[in-house]
């Protein structure tokens, strides 16, 4: 009983009708050409998942029925069994769905009943869960969903059932979950399992985050290993609209083994189908064997089905093959780094129709560890032109030209690209030192990014002079505080810290400004215009210490190392001094972080003015951010980690 199924990575934007159609009308062609007869897709691949506030528009409902009626009308879903995620309202209430078609018609329509409500999903404000009585064994009735009239006449079908069930073919049974559901302690996959359902489908947009895939895997193959039978995984991949990068890394399960896989970071193509021959009766031998799995799966409530006169399974099983087993491939936590936030940047680049970024590069380790995921962005695009697939490679080119505006433009290598896309600037005060300028020099310098340096002395000087004329004001200046001299020299804490934040916040009005003026000043043909996104370096230890100046490199359009500790930071930039031949980020690591905000050059210090030092941050960052601790509960448990310290 061999059957070929396919899972996807697809690249979704946000509201994108016509690009998200194409590309899931290619994932369903790519399927059927190697000979699947079933395909599942990512949650809400009609719409785009980010769609935000758009889920309260019933022409996103509209439109998406359009999309699904596209797809039906075309053909591509004679001879594959096709599960595509779209948003859906019913009795005016709307649901977060899976809709089951097969040969030109609706089978069902799978409405998502654990929504996603936490940390950065609010799906909740979006969609309504569909009720399942937790009373009654089972997954709840089926209703009558009256299709819209242009389906109707598409079809032939009046009507179609909606609730949980499962799609029973000739030869197996198919039933699906959706995203969140995976996650929960009272998976639907277990009852699923239980009653006999052997292929499950997981249409899921899940987003990136640090260690997280791991978690993702254990879950898929617990399922699979505990109940037996097949599990496909199905992802968005890409930056759909918001601040969150999908990462994709579709699979298929079998009996707790992988026999297939998709990339989590690497590739920058828009479509990408996951295939795997499995053999049905290596499931039915193992849950056979399995007596205690037997016997609670003969008293187990049954889930609802609808009959399709459908088979899946080839019907010459010798001109087939089972896929083999492989190890999961897991990305180190600094491959993570270098590959996840550099796509996000690319994804969130080409699609805002900007010329490329800006940013303030002091020569420190946070804003030094931006420009490296700007390197490691432009040394993927150009090797996704090198060895890319066609239609990678057309679209990357595509987008280079229209980003750059050189309609005949391909880059020589990595600091070529960088040289169109990237500017950098040292913005030096009295208080700036020799090493940080040199850093900040050589690293643009290795990476290829147009840089250069400025003086904001008369930025600040303007400012505290107009703050001196002010009518109730004695016309005194506000004076630093000298750390060197006890007595302060006149200057007291108060007014040593609005001109430190001052210094901070006239870098970022620069920034805004030079991104607006510098594609108009540096580029030879003044007639193609565009603006720069500034890019911002404000890692999350500080952001959770308060360790910031409010509207300087936090105001910056975007962060993308906004999620990473300090930690990890540091150990990212020896990895990428190693492994993408940027030499100077081992001097970066190895400096003493600095703001260089007050006295002379190497005598502020971060962790002196934190009255902490960054290991003791990133572990106070780990209570509140991942432990989920409030102050008292972040003591207790600092005290006892810390206790054996000197």
């Amino acid at each position: 009983a061999l059957v070929k199924l396919a899972t996807c990575n697809l690249n979704q934007w946000a509201m994108d009708f016509q690009g998200n159609l194409a590309r899931i009308k290619e994932s369903i062609k790519e399927a059927k050409s190697q000979g699947c007869t079933f395909r599942t897709g990512p949650e809400l691949e009609i719409t785009g998942y980010g769609c935000e506030d758009y889920f309260l528009e019933t022409d996103t409902f509209l439109h998406s029925w359009d999309s699904l009626a596209d797809i039906l009308k075309s053909g591509l879903t004679e001879g594959i069994l096709c599960d595509i995620g779209m948003p859906v309202m019913h009795r005016n209430v709307p649901y977060n769905c899976r809709v089951i078609c097969l040969n030109g018609k609706i089978i069902g329509i799978r409405p998502k009943f654990y929504l996603a409500n936490d940390g950065n999903y609010r799906e909740m404000r979006y969609f309504t869960p569909w009720f399942i009585d937790p009373a009654k064994p089972g997954f709840g009735e089926i209703e009558q969903y009256y299709l819209p009239v242009r389906i109707q006449e598409l079809t032939g079908q009046t009507r179609v059932p909606l609730g949980i069930f499962a799609v029973s073919a000739l030869d197996t049974v198919v039933s699906f979950e959706t995203c969140e559901e995976l996650f929960t302690p009272n998976a639907p996959h277990i009852q699923l399992s239980l009653d006999g359902v052997e292929i499950i489908a997981n249409g899921s947009g899940s987003h990136h985050q640090l260690r997280k895939l791991d978690k993702r895997i254990e879950l898929v193959k617990g399922a699979t290993k505990k109940a037996a039978g097949v599990y496909l995984y199905a992802n968005m991949k890409g930056h759909d609209g918001g601040r969150l990068y999908f990462d994709g890394c579709a699979m298929i399960w079998v009996n707790g083994n992988l026999v297939a896989q998709g990339s989590q970071f690497l590739g920058l193509d828009e479509v990408e189908v996951i295939v795997a021959t499995v053999n049905l009766s290596d499931v039915r031998a193992e849950r056979a064997s399995f007596i205690a799995r037997s016997f609670q799966a003969s008293s187990a409530p049954t889930v609802h089905r609808e009959e399709i006169s459908f088979r899946l399974c080839a019907p010459n099983p010798l001109a087939l093959a089972p896929s083999p087993y492989i190890e999961p491939r897991i990305h180190s936590p600094m491959e993570e780094i270098a590959y996840g936030p550099s796509a996000w940047l690319w994804d969130y680049l080409r699609r805002s129709a900007m010329r490329g970024f800006f940013l303030p590069l002091s020569g420190g380790a946070d804003s030094s560890s931006t420009a490296t995921l700007v390197a490691i962005m432009c040394q993927r695009v150009v090797e996704e032109l090198q060895s890319g697939t066609e239609r990678s490679k057309t679209q990357t080119l595509s987008d280079i030209r229209k980003i750059t505006r050189r309609p005949d433009y391909t880059p020589k290598d990595a600091k070529d690209l960088c040289s169109k896309l990237f500017v950098t600037c040292y913005m030096a005060s009295q208080y700036s030192g020799q090493e940080t300028r040199s850093r900040a020099h050589q690293l643009a310098d290795e990476i290829g990014a147009v840089h250069t340096s400025i003086l904001i002395d008369d930025i600040c000087s303007s400012l505290k002079d107009t703050f001196s004329k002010i009518e109730f004001h004695t016309g005194s200046v506000p004076k630093e505080q000298l750390k060197t001299d006890p007595r302060m020299q006149g200057g007291t804490w108060m007014e040593n810290i609005a001109l430190q934040n001052i210094q901070a916040r006239s870098r970022m009005v620069m920034s805004f400004f030079l991104a607006q003026l510098m594609p108009w000043a540096t580029d030879g043909d003044t007639s193609r215009g565009g603006m720069l996104l500034v890019l911002g370096s404000a890692n999350v230890d500080e952001a959770l210490r308060g360790y910031y100046t409010k509207y300087d490199c936090s105001a910056a359009d975007i962060n993308p190392i906004g999620g990473i500790n300090k930690r990890d930071l540091k150990a990212f930039l020896e990895w990428a001094g190693k492994h993408k031949g940027i030499r100077v980020l081992q001097r970066v690591a190895d400096a003493k972080p600095s703001a260089e905000l007050t006295g002379a050059e190497g005598e502020q210090s971060d962790e002196v003015d934190m009255g902490m030092s960054y290991d003791e941050l990133g572990d106070l960052g780990f209570c509140r951010k991942v432990e989920k601790c409030g102050p008292l509960s972040s003591f207790l448990k600092l005290r006892a980690r810390w206790a054996e310290r000197d």
